[in-house]
Order: C-alpha cells, then sequence, then structure tokens
C-alpha cells in the first residue's frame, strides 16, 4: 500500500492500491481532495467543467456541473462547508482506490470503493448526474 504526505499531491502509479479520505471536492468526477496526500480524478466517468462546458472529447451529460458535484458531496457524506475557492469541504468515508495512473497535473486517476463494497464511479452514474466515459471504463462491472 503507497503511503503519501498529505502536502505531496503526487500521482499515485498505476496499479498501485491507496486509501482517500476525501476532504474536499471540485466537481462531479474530482479533483477530489484526499487527506493522505492525492488529489483523485474518478475513472471512467465524465462530468461537466464548473464553468458548464463539456470538453470536446469527452461525453457530455444534461446534468450541470453544480448538480453532479452535489451528488458527488452527498455520496461522500455531506457538506461540512465551502471554502473561498469554491471546493465544497467534506468529510468523507475511507475509499480504497486502484490507481490509473496519471489523470494529467496532479490528479490521479482511479477506481474507488466505500467501506460497503460499492464502486464510486457506478454510484456516481446511478446519481444520473454524470456519464460512464468508454474510452476509460475499461469493462468495469455496475451491480
Amino acid at each position: 500500500m503507497l503511503t503519501l504526505l498529505a502536502a505531496a499531491a503526487a500521482i499515485v502509479p498505476w496499479g498501485e492500491t491507496f486509501i482517500c479520505t476525501p476532504t474536499r471536492v471540485w466537481d462531479g468526477d474530482g479533483p477530489v481532495w484526499c487527506a493522505e496526500g492525492p488529489h483523485l480524478r474518478i475513472a471512467g466517468i465524465a462530468a461537466r467543467e464548473m464553468d458548464g462546458t463539456c470538453r470536446s472529447n469527452q461525453p457530455c451529460p444534461a446534468a450541470s456541473a453544480t448538480e453532479a458535484r452535489d451528488a458527488l458531496v452527498k455520496l461522500l457524506g455531506g457538506a461540512r462547508g465551502t471554502l473561498a475557492t469554491g471546493h465544497v469541504t467534506v468529510n468523507g468515508p475511507r475509499l480504497t482506490c486502484r490507481s490509473e495512473g496519471s489523470a494529467g497535473g496532479t490528479r490521479t486517476a482511479a477506481w474507488c470503493r466505500f467501506p460497503s463494497g460499492a464502486d464510486l464511479s457506478c454510484a456516481m452514474i446511478k446519481t444520473g448526474t454524470v456519464l460512464r466515459w468508454d474510452r476509460y471504463w475499461k469493462g468495469a462491472a455496475c451491480r
């Protein structure tokens, strides 16, 4: 298991398992800041950007960016506050994640599971606020 310092925001190498205790959320597919250091990009899904746009090379859900972000925040235990930067603070459950490597910048793309075993990407799809991104889905199955 990879251990990272909270301030590191290092990319977790592909295939590594790591723990993410969410502390703040930007939008519906991340980044999610983890208390352990990584900035998590939720694997296999696409949400609108916070300015309401979608990148030309990704699926574009009908739900607004705010709706997707708020759905993720709810899954992560609910909002604890909002920072001046626009990030919503959470005190989320400890997620067990498997890295898919870099998602650009300081973000680690990863598949994560709640303590119950439920998959975070699947849970977000079930909210109806994000879309499955087939290019990155890699055959995962939602229960």
